[in-house]
């Protein structure tokens, strides 16, 4: 497809390569920012994804309904405590 000089991948902890892509200047030069990682870190990668975004840029949060367990009240497990924080936090957030 010829698109391999457009990938650049990196492996290891997502918060700690958002942190060196920022600091490479990589910021707000991201279309789009999935996430999809360990659940109690989501705001943190929330936060980095603003900063390595573009203007009109897409943030993606995988896992958000969670199978219903969203609703759980109180929240069975830590991930799913940790999903229903950052879809509170989305739900009040200006961006």
């Amino acid at each position: 497809a010829g698109v391999g000089c457009k990938i650049d991948l990196r492996l290891g902890p997502a918060s700690e390569s958002m942190r060196l892509l920022l600091a490479e200047g990589g910021g707000g030069s991201f279309d789009l920012v999935f996430i999809d990682a360990n659940k109690a870190d989501y705001d943190d990668y929330y936060e980095q994804a603003l900063a390595l975004l573009r203007r009109g840029g897409v943030v993606a949060v995988d896992n958000t309904l969670w199978g219903g367990r969203v609703l759980e009240a109180p929240a069975a497990t830590a991930d799913t405590a940790a999903i229903q924080a950052i879809n509170d936090k989305l739900a009040s957030d200006p961006h």
